[in-house]
């Protein structure tokens, strides 16, 4: 062979290797999944069809069915802690999002207005840097703005706009006020929105993948639905709350979600904040406590059933949106390599107040002039087969459905996985799924370890994974939970422990018979704490 013919031999082996490098990147690019991340506010536990829910919810149940669905799944308790875990993978308090004694004097630590240091990017950053187009949709709840935070479109439902499902008050799209119409809903303009973006998307980026963040303000109070909705469950509830309860946890029980006993109401048990006026400004019809449903009378049982007929509207109405989110997946051809998780920021909702343009008792119930909350009894219902409610730390309050849908990357249909995770598990996962590795340095500044661990793995297989405890605090209560033995104490209450491989219910406290496992589950909570103190006092004042 002449040198030349070698020469070009060796050109054009050369060549093909570059080529089919460049190639295989770009299948990896092409195959990277799309992300769609739902998250609701307030849903209870069992308010779902697929969790043994009374709440038709076809699109979450076909989610489910196609997908996994996880029974050991936790949030933080509350609204904007549960979304500073979800998109950083730290804990709250690790990033000055929730309250922390003894780190926080107030302004940028000041718990729900606390300032993420510069090493705590939201995933949506992380994702836009490696090429994700990012679009968030819904309520926010972090600090900072969407649009400056990887998102390149947001449509934020600000905190006025929260209180009255009808108005578009307050809420702003790219920016700007979103205009009002006399059909607005805001479940449904959320899902209009991630719809929009879907479309343009696959008009303009279809070469690149995408993050969808939709985060639903239902079933959140105030109780408000359209009218249509709420006649759909008009009279499903006049059982009442008992019953309720105790069919729930029948059908979980069948479909293998949970194996504990139904743990009674707590009817001591009221809202977490008291508002004495609230109550008599609406009226005699509501209660206070979940007393046992028969002792209601029969106005207080037709206003209470009404309520929790909202709040079943406000449920169906989500998963009809849902539906349309996941049509538009289906129409641009992207279900199948679209990975799905859903959740909620925390257990259903005990609080009773009056908001925004206050409560007119003479407008139908659920209308626009109207300011209803779900209250203990109904919550309780929703939270089966656990007990307390948003706020606290025990079962009822950080239990959340989780289900994940994913046709391309997991061959499980219909299966659950008992695994126990939490929110901060989810970024770790993402950023394993989609091929990302977070820097050792950002900002100049060196980023600490997270506590999340990827789950990517349970999805491929039913096998526990290993991972070290799970940590709380939320308004002084506080709990710990190592493998199935769970430490919880009410704020400046007692250490109560459980085993919950036995009793997720909570209902035997056993402190006072195994001490010692106290002792030691109260070190493992103590030395997070401290070192969350220690890591938060590090971060200088000005840090962003």
């Amino acid at each position: 062979m002449n040198s030349e013919n070698k020469m070009k031999r060796v050109f054009l082996a050369s060549l093909t290797l570059v080529l089919g490098c460049l190639m295989t990147g770009a299948s990896n690019a092409a195959t990277r999944p799309n992300v769609l991340v739902i998250l609701a506010d307030d849903l209870g536990f069992s308010d779902l069809g697929c969790y043994g829910g009374d709440i038709e919810t076809p699109n979450l149940d076909a989610l489910a069915s196609n997908g996994l669905r996880f029974t050991q799944f936790y949030n933080t308790a509350r609204c904007w802690p549960s979304r500073a875990a979800l998109l950083t993978g730290y804990y709250a308090q690790q990033v000055r999002r929730d309250v922390l004694p003894g780190a926080f004097a107030g302004g940028k630590g000041a718990g729900g207005k606390g300032a993420r240091p510069v090493w705590a990017p939201l995933v949506s950053t992380l994702l836009s840097e490696n090429g994700y187009q990012c679009y968030h949709s819904g309520k926010w709840h972090v600090d900072g703005e969407p649009l400056k935070n990887g998102f390149s479109r947001s449509f934020e439902a600000a905190a006025k706009g929260e209180s009255n499902y009808f108005k578009a008050f307050g809420t702003t799209e790219e920016g700007r006020q979103v205009e009002q119409t006399p059909d607005y809903y805001i479940t449904t303009a959320v899902a209009g929105h991630a719809v929009k973006c879907l479309k343009d998307h696959a008009e303009k980026f279809s070469d690149k993948p995408f993050f969808q963040y939709i985060a639903f303000t239902a079933p959140h109070f105030p109780l408000q639905a359209p009218e249509a909705d709420i006649a759909k469950y008009r009279d499903r509830y006049l059982k009442g709350w008992n019953a309720v309860s105790s069919e729930r946890h029948a059908r979980m029980t069948a479909l293998g979600i949970t194996r504990n006993a139904l743990p009674e109401m707590e009817r001591e048990v009221g809202p977490p904040y008291r508002f004495p006026e609230v109550m008599d400004k609406l009226g005699g019809n509501e209660v206070m406590f979940p007393v046992p449903w028969g002792e209601l009378s029969g106005g207080q049982r037709n206003f209470q059933a009404t309520k929790m007929a909202i709040h079943a509207a406000m449920v169906d109405r989500m998963d009809q949106e849902i539906g349309r989110v996941l049509a538009q997946l289906k129409a641009m051809g992207a279900l199948e390599n679209t990975l799905i998780m859903f959740a909620s920021d925390n257990g259903a909702s005990a609080e009773m107040m009056i908001r925004g343009d206050g409560h007119d008792p003479s407008a139908a119930p659920g209308s626009a002039s109207t300011f209803l909350c779900l209250g203990p009894g109904w919550s309780s219902a929703s939270n089966t087969p656990f007990r307390r409610h948003k706020t606290w730390v025990h079962e009822g309050g950080i239990s959340t459905p989780f289900i994940v849908h994913w046709p391309a990357g997991v061959s499980a249909r219909g299966e659950l996985r008992h695994h126990p995770g939490h929110l901060v598990d989810v970024v770790p996962t993402l950023l394993e799924l989609t091929g990302i590795q977070k820097t050792a340095e950002r900002g100049g500044v060196a980023v600490p370890a997270a506590p999340g661990h990827s789950f990517a793995d349970v999805l491929r297989r039913d096998e526990p994974a290993m991972r070290g405890s799970l940590w709380w605090m939320h308004d002084k209560h506080r709990a710990l939970r190592q493998g199935d033995w769970k430490l919880v104490a009410l704020a400046d209450g007692p250490w109560e422990l459980y085993d919950l491989g036995k009793d997720r219910g909570e209902s035997r406290n056993l402190a006072a018979e195994q001490p010692e496992r106290v002792k030691e589950l109260e070190g493992l909570w103590t030395r997070q704490f401290e070192e969350t103190v220690r890591l938060v006092k590090s971060i200088p004042a000005d840090s962003k």
